[in-house]
């Protein structure tokens, strides 16, 4: 199983720019870009808040899934 963040998707149905969530959140816009591309080996859960609340997400599942495999 592997821990996916969905933020492209997230971004998207919200008409988002990573640099205007990195803007809402206060976190880099290179921590935004690491997360959107799913090149992070671990996930800070201050950040994943921080996106929750700034996105207004109340199901962690909107923002992260698991997969089979290495998808």
């Amino acid at each position: 199983m592997k821990l996916v963040v969905r933020l492209d998707r997230v971004l998207s149905d919200r008409n988002l720019t990573q640099k205007e969530l990195a803007e809402m959140t206060g976190l880099r816009p290179a921590s935004i870009s690491e997360l959107y591309n799913n090149q992070r080996k671990s996930l800070n859960r201050e950040h994943i808040e921080k996106i929750a609340e700034a996105l207004n997400i109340k199901n962690i599942s909107e923002l992260v899934e698991l997969k089979e495999g290495g998808q």
